[in-house]
């Protein structure tokens, strides 16, 4: 008899410790209240998010205690999301990302190792954390006419209209590259878009070419042509059709760009204070 319990036991004993090891090797992340965060959930959330830069760590760590906090608070304050809410998010999502295709998003989750139960969890938290945020600190925020005018009046340069060029770009992947002085000769009698130019017009360039090519448009007067231009073995050949400079547009036009950046900065500090003091209500431990 004491020969059979001990053979049971001992298997019992070493399945007991496996979480215990598991966790050690793992390694604690943080502690909210009586729920824990692993390191593994937090490099999780980060391959989830696409981060592959190890520096993030702590970020995604805080940002996930701060998660844990909300939905702490939401069930104090009894806050529950209807099912059949969440399952229409879910079904708008299906159809807006996957065709409607349901199979095509099982497919995603399963390279990304998540199961649909748990993404539907996530789903329902994620509409929890959002709707918490939304009656505790964004119906609450408003942008005061003197908030908005400091605003204005702080920051000019958000304010500015963009400058913009139309330009013409003939491009030459490297293969292509010994066809440059073919089409300099050529541009003598014909025209960039019979080069098969491509036209952009009334850019931010800045936004939409490399360095160089920004610096090399710069420079350009209306209606001439650029030097040769290679990054990365492309060849790039520019011709600035037209340019439109900026100018600073008045309290009246920016208006409703002002007061977005006034509530915005509004709910920032709001939803930290709120924190802050979920913080203080709730043991909170890093490791």
């Amino acid at each position: 008899m004491k020969a059979t319990m001990r053979a049971l036991l001992i298997p019992l004993a070493a399945a007991a410790a496996l979480p215990l090891l598991a966790l050690e090797i793992d390694g604690v992340a943080a502690r909210v209240g009586t729920e824990t965060i692993l390191r593994s959930d937090v490099v999780d959330e980060m391959r989830r998010m696409g981060l592959a830069d190890a520096s993030r760590f702590d970020e995604i760590r805080n940002e996930m205690i701060d998660r844990k906090l909300i939905l702490k608070a939401a069930v104090d304050a009894k806050m529950t999301m209807q099912e059949w809410i969440v399952e229409n998010r879910m079904r708008e999502i299906v159809a807006k990302a996957f065709g409607g295709d349901r199979n095509k998003l099982i497919e995603t989750l399963a390279g990304q190792r998540i199961s649909y139960p748990e993404w539907q969890a996530r789903m329902r938290e994620d509409m929890i954390v959002s709707a918490m945020r939304w009656n505790v600190v964004d119906k609450n925020v408003t942008a005061s006419p003197s908030a908005m005018r400091a605003e204005f009046e702080a920051h000019p340069e958000r304010y500015a209209k963009q400058a913009t060029v139309s330009v013409s770009v003939i491009t030459l992947k490297p293969e292509e590259k010994d066809r440059r002085d073919e089409i300099s000769a050529k541009l003598k009698d014909v025209d960039f878009a019979a080069l098969g130019a491509k036209s952009y017009e009334k850019v931010d360039a800045e936004s939409l070419f490399a360095p160089e090519l920004c610096a090399e448009i710069a420079s350009l007067p209306r209606g001439t042509v650029s030097r040769w231009i290679e990054i990365d073995g492309w060849s790039f050949l520019v011709r600035k059709d037209a340019e439109e400079a900026g100018a600073q547009q008045t309290f009246a036009d920016a208006y409703d760009k002002i007061a977005a950046n006034v509530k915005a900065e509004a709910a920032k500090k709001a939803y930290k204070a709120w924190i802050e003091r979920l913080r203080a209500e709730t043991y909170v431990k890093v490791y």
